[in-house]
C-alpha cells in the first residue's frame, strides 16, 4: 500500500534526510587514497549517532540476502554498483567510489547515494558519474503531481541509454517513509505514461545505477555486492524526494 505523507510528516522526513546528507558529506570528505572502507563506515556511524539517528541498513536482511547487512553504508568500488560491504580495503588512486547511506530519525527514514573518484580522475569515470547525476536530475524533474511512475523511469533511461551505458531494472528506486523500502517501485527504465499516478505527499527514492558497459550484472559470493559482468565501472546516485503541489522537493540534500 502506498502511503501519502502530510506536510508535517514530510518535514519530519526532511530532518532524517539531512542526517543522511551530513553522513554522505562526512564520508566524502574523509575518503581519499589510502582510506579504509571500514573507517568510512565509522565516519557515517558517528554522524548518525551524533544526530540520534539509527541505520536502516545495519542488520537489514531482505529475501535475497544470505546474511544481515553488517554496516551503515554500502561501499561499492569500481566495477561494483550496489550493496558493497565495507572491508579493510584501502582506496587506491583513481578508484570510482559509490556510497549509499540511510538514516531513521523519530520514526522516519531518508536514503541517498553519491558517486565520486579519489586521487587521479579518469575522464571516462567522470563522464559516467556525470551521466548518473544527469539521470537523477531528470528523474526528479519528472516527479511532478499528475505524472506517472513511468515518466520518472523513462526520464532516467533516456539519459542512460542516450549515453550508451548499461541499465538494469532490478534494485531501482522505491517508496520511503517509516521504512527504507516501501511501495511503489520506481524502475530505472520504463514507458512514459504508465504506472501509478504521482500525487502530492508521495515520498520516493529515485535511484539511478548504471554500468559503463552492457546491462548484465552478477552478485558476489558475499550475497550482497552487485558487479558488472563485463568488468565495466559503475555509478550509483540517489535522493529521497517528496512530490508536492509545488513540484518535487529533495529531502536528502544539505
Amino acid at each position: 500500500m502506498v502511503e501519502l505523507k502530510t506536510p508535517s510528516e514530510i518535514t519530519a522526513m526532511r530532518a532524517a534526510g539531512r542526517v543522511v546528507a551530513a553522513a554522505l558529506a562526512a564520508v566524502r570528505e574523509a575518503a581519499d587514497v589510502g582510506s579504509r572502507l571500514t573507517d568510512l563506515d565509522e565516519v557515517a556511524r558517528a554522524v548518525l549517532a551524533d544526530a540520534g539517528a539509527t541505520s536502516p541498513f545495519l542488520g537489514y536482511q531482505p529475501s535475497f540476502a544470505m546474511s544481515p547487512f553488517p554496516a551503515v553504508i554500502c561501499t561499492s568500488i569500481n566495477d561494483a554498483a550496489l550493496h558493497g560491504i565495507p572491508s579493510r580495503y584501502r582506496l587506491a588512486d583513481g578508484d570510482l567510489v559509490s556510497i549509499d547511506c540511510g538514516a531513521t530519525l523519530d520514526g522516519w527514514t531518508g536514503d541517498a547515494a553519491i558517486s565520486f573518484t579519489v586521487g587521479t580522475q579518469r575522464p571516462e569515470d567522470e563522464a559516467l558519474i556525470k551521466v548518473g547525476y544527469e539521470a537523477l536530475a531528470a528523474g526528479i524533474g519528472a516527479a511532478v503531481a499528475g505524472n506517472r511512475i513511468g515518466d520518472i523511469s523513462a526520464a532516467i533511461a533516456a539519459v542512460g541509454r542516450g549515453a550508451g551505458i548499461g541499465i538494469s531494472t532490478d534494485y531501482g528506486g522505491h517508496g520511503v517513509g517509516h521504512q527504507m523500502h516501501e511501495s511503489p517501485s520506481v524502475p530505472n527504465e520504463g514507458r512514459a505514461g504508465r504506472g501509478m499516478h504521482l500525487a502530492p505527499g508521495l515520498t520516493i527514492a529515485i535511484e539511478p545505477w548504471f554500468m559503463g558497459g552492457d546491462d548484465r550484472y552478477r552478485v558476489d559470493r558475499d550475497g550482497w555486492t552487485i558487479r558488472s559482468v563485463d568488468g565495466s565501472r559503475c555509478v550509483h546516485v540517489e535522493h529521497t524526494i517528496a512530490v508536492t503541489e509545488d513540484g518535487p522537493v529533495v529531502l536528502t540534500a544539505l
